[in-house]
């Protein structure tokens, strides 16, 4: 009787535990900045929505460096565009420097676009390195189980920021802000900025230490650039196969409302715990802290139990179960519904990985072009907080979450659209 195939290959084990720190590395990113819609919008006496321009910046930058972070690939190697995307992601963090010096608001979606411009690469580029260093059976099973320490990085994040950042801010209200002299606004503010400009900075060595290990070990070359032919394809004929790809254009698809329904989660769960515990930033943002600690346990559990269970019905089960959580909150905002709210990020914890590693099997040499334009549905992380902030400046931050709760719709749509697909059947995580 044959075994089971190994999880990674035994020669690329190495460079899969480097890899592994990647992924980690832009979960602090990512989720940093998650508390920045709240901090700027007071911090600037902005709107929300106004805020929101922070996640516009970040994940639009996704969407625009996806495709050429697919040519590096494609043209060089997935080093390459591992390395890329970490040096210009530490560019950007150290922007931050300069932009808590000048105080202007421009300056710091600069900073985020050019940090989420190198995660964006690196993102496109590790994300199929990671499936590429085992059988293509696991290939779902193994990015989750990659994607697994991306929630050791949002922890991170979301502790640095509740640590370093929200108990930095002046309590100052907005009217009282605005009868400040300009003087006295402008030292609360620079207090406020420098406490948003440390861990960034901070971030930005540890990524050029990962960038140093990835440079000098010698990473194995994926199958499909072991042939010059990969470099070679017309991208007109590739794009046109995966447009004509109903698995794979449905998968982008859903995972557009993925990363839209995760960002505006977490975005706005600070204004929620606000509203219905009237309690502080700093106390309102510990609840943020319980729901990636969960994010991070629940990415574990369901890594596991995906070697029993099939990708896209735990992906249908989940999907709908967020729904129903985003329901729930908006009928109940009180200590209930924040529990909700925490609870949905168990049903996040595997939506990502599974989209992708579900959407690309068996692209073959059109893989490296179609993880962009996975990577390029993040901008679903752009657009829609901006829906949801407009919602809680008109009403209130529970009914607000009618957003995400419809987004988990379409993505349960296109779990049951793969359940349905009866060529895809025997593709599980543990075929052999």
């Amino acid at each position: 009787m044959e075994g089971k195939p190994p999880l990674v290959y035994r020669d690329k084990v190495v460079p899969f535990v480097l890899l592994v720190t990647c992924f980690a590395a832009w979960g602090v990113a990512a989720n940093m900045t998650d508390p920045l819609v709240k901090v700027f919008s007071k911090i600037f006496t902005m709107s929300t929505l106004q805020g929101a321009l922070v996640q516009f910046s970040y994940y639009g930058a996704y969407f625009c460096l996806a495709l050429p972070a697919a040519f590096i690939n494609r043209r060089y190697s997935y080093k390459a565009g591992v390395l890329t995307g970490l040096g210009l992601a530490a560019v950007g963090a150290f922007m931050f420097y300069p932009a808590s010096q000048a105080m202007v608001y421009g300056y710091f979606l600069a900073a985020l676009f050019l940090l989420a411009a190198g995660l964006s690469i690196l993102e496109t580029s590790a994300n199929p390195f990671a499936i590429a260093m085992g059988p293509e059976a696991n290939a779902t099973q193994r990015l989750n189980l990659a994607q697994a320490f991306n929630p050791v990085g949002t922890n991170l994040g979301v502790f640095l920021a509740t640590v370093l950042i929200l108990p930095n801010l002046n309590p100052a209200t907005g009217p009282e802000r605005a009868a400040m002299a300009p003087d006295q606004l402008r030292a609360v503010q620079a207090g406020e900025l420098d406490a948003v400009m440390t861990p960034y900075v901070g971030m930005a060595f540890v990524l050029l230490v990962i960038w140093v290990c990835i440079a000098l070990v010698r990473m194995p070359t994926s199958p499909e650039e072991e042939t010059d032919d990969a470099r070679d394809v017309n991208l007109r004929a590739t794009v046109g196969r995966l447009f004509r790809n109903q698995h794979y254009r449905y998968g982008v698809i859903a995972q557009f409302f993925n990363v839209a329904a995760q960002t505006c989660v977490w975005t706005f769960t600070i204004q929620y715990v606000q509203e219905a515990l009237a309690v502080d930033e700093a106390e309102a943002g510990t609840y943020l802290q319980y729901s990636l600690i969960l994010f991070l346990v629940s990415r574990f559990v369901m890594t596991w139990i995906m070697g029993f269970v099939r990708p896209s019905a735990l992906l249908t089960a989940t999907a709908l179960l967020g729904s129903l959580l985003c329901a729930y909150m908006i009928v109940s905002p009180d200590v209930s519904g924040v529990w909700a709210l925490v609870g949905i990020s168990a049903c996040l914890s595997l939506m990502f990985p599974t989209i992708y590693g579900v959407a690309l099997h068996g692209l073959g040499e059109d893989t490296k072009i179609g993880a962009a334009g996975l990577v390029m549905a993040i901008l679903g992380g752009a657009l829609m907080p901006m829906v949801q902030g407009a919602l809680i400046d008109g009403y209130g931050a529970a009914v607000s979450y009618v957003t995400p709760a419809i987004c988990f719709l379409v993505v349960a749509a296109y779990g049951v659209f793969d359940l349905k697909q009866k060529s895809r059947l025997a593709v599980t995580p543990h075929a052999a």
